[in-house]
């Protein structure tokens, strides 16, 4: 397996990653192949019609948002939130589209914007299909597209190829120190002396350059930062209709005085839950986040390394707080390649154990490698944070990623902590490994019904009345 990091920190917005993020990039790689094609000036139409999961949340997720800001020309890591909204009301207002921001075409949400919710496609939960007409109506290009969790995004012919190669992604390099298990993981740190960081920058030096890798490292900490520091201090009411009030702010001020220090009885927690549901009232706003490893629990790691870096590690000098940083990020990263690998990330398959869960279990082997844990503490602290969030269903009101969304994030970062201090209480040894954790994990997002995967067709989302 040699997954770079950045197939599992990626820079997008809200509200989530499989729903707004993947779209976008689905719909950004569909106009380039008609651009390499040279069908894109001869388009005069295209349509966007959503499968399962896709179209059952589309709406609260924002996925309608994303397929038309994607055909206009606009990728997630670079679209202004606010300035990319406005451009696709004005789509919806006035039905024209510029494809691809320069051919401008006419663009009818109502029959070129199709949601299926009676139909899943057979390849993934979460799937989409494009198709470009010339000026005789006569479809000259065409693709079905598949949101695999995290922002990843696979056409049909590539997840048909990851299906018969047991890769859930395609074109990765060759890497130094390959490892498909936490099993391989540990025999490799034993083998080379490196630890699980060393081990993972070593393996991404093979995608780009050691500075490369950290100045990318450092900016998607930058986006988190600012995602906490903006969302600690944004008052309002969230978008959709449920009429939730933003508390991130209120929080952060019972958690502290007026100089940002803790205050309370149990000021570490408050704290901690408060950068977590800041960064996820700022994704339910559609903010710019980091999938970590995807949207809906991208307040997990960002709430654990913001604490850590605010309060524990606070007065190092800055090399070697940025260097606990890179640790916790690739540390991290490392463990969320294992969840890509070996089950999933995508709530559409794995309910919100493989969001929540996993996001969980990365920032508890981050904190612990900051902390100066051993890999078999590390691998320990992974397996304590999957294993309390195995069965978590997705089943969020309204479709929105809101409820119980948010709130998940807080004790997401509060049971990572947990994890992380009971394995550093011992010696690593234990009897549930990593592996088999993702394994149970697995066979318990196959085994769970649909109606509990991302759906808002059961639990929560059925049994709460809302106007």
């Amino acid at each position: 397996m040699n997954y770079s990091v950045f197939e599992v920190f990626r820079i997008g917005v809200g509200p989530s990653s499989s729903h707004t993020v993947g779209p976008m990039t689905a719909a950004a790689s569909f106009l380039e192949v008609l651009q390499r094609k040279g069908l894109l000036d001869r388009t005069d139409r295209v349509c966007a019609t959503l499968y399962g999961s896709l179209a059952l949340t589309g709406v609260g997720h924002a996925t309608d948002f994303a397929v038309i800001a994607g055909l206009a020309g606009e990728i997630p890591e670079d679209i202004d939130p606010v300035a990319g909204r406005e451009s696709v009301e004005a789509v919806k207002r006035t039905q024209r589209l510029k494809l691809g921001g320069r051919r401008d075409i006419a663009f009818v949400p109502a029959t070129d914007l199709i949601l299926r919710k009676d139909m899943f496609l057979t390849e993934h939960p979460n799937g989409m299909l494009l198709e470009a007409f010339d000026s005789n109506g006569v479809c000259h290009y065409s693709n079905a597209y598949f949101s695999i969790g995290g922002g990843a995004v696979l056409d049909r012919m590539e997840i048909m190829a990851s299906r018969r190669s047991g890769n859930d992604e395609l074109a990765h390099r060759p890497v130094r120190h390959p490892f498909g298990t936490a099993a391989n993981l540990l025999a490799q740190c034993s083998k080379s002396g490196l630890t699980i960081s060393e081990l993972v920058a070593e393996n991404e030096h093979a995608y780009q350059g050691e500075n490369a890798t950290r100045a990318r490292l450092m900016k998607t900490w930058d986006v988190m930062r600012g995602c906490v520091e903006r969302g600690i201090v944004t008052e309002g009411i969230l978008p959709g209709g449920l009429n939730v009030k933003r508390r991130a702010p209120s929080l952060y001020r019972q958690a502290t005085d007026a100089k940002g220090k803790l205050t309370g009885d149990f000021k570490a927690m408050d704290v901690v839950s408060a950068f977590a549901i800041a960064v996820n009232e700022e994704n339910a706003a559609g903010g710019r986040v980091v999938t970590a490893p995807t949207n809906g629990s991208a307040g997990v790691i960002p709430a654990v390394l913001y604490y850590f870096t605010k309060y524990v590690d606070a007065g190092r000098d800055p090399a070697t707080q940025e260097d606990n940083i890179i640790k916790f990020l690739l540390t991290a990263a490392g463990i969320g390649m294992l969840y890509k690998k070996n089950a999933s990330i995508s709530a559409a398959e794995m309910g919100c154990q493989g969001e929540i869960g996993v996001s969980c279990s990365m920032a508890a082997a981050g904190l612990a490698a900051v902390m100066g844990a051993t890999s078999a503490q590390i691998e320990n602290a992974a397996e304590i944070g999957m294993e309390h969030n195995l069965g978590m269903t997705c089943d969020p009101i309204g479709g929105l990623v809101q409820v119980p969304c948010i709130e998940r994030n807080s004790m997401g970062a509060l049971k990572a902590i947990n994890a992380a201090r009971l394995a550093m209480m011992d010696d690593g040894s234990h009897l549930v490994s990593l592996d088999a954790v993702i394994e149970t994990m697995r066979q318990t997002g196959q085994d769970m019904q649909s109606k509990y995967k991302e759906t808002s067709l059961g639990g929560l989302a059925l049994t709460v009345v809302y106007c």
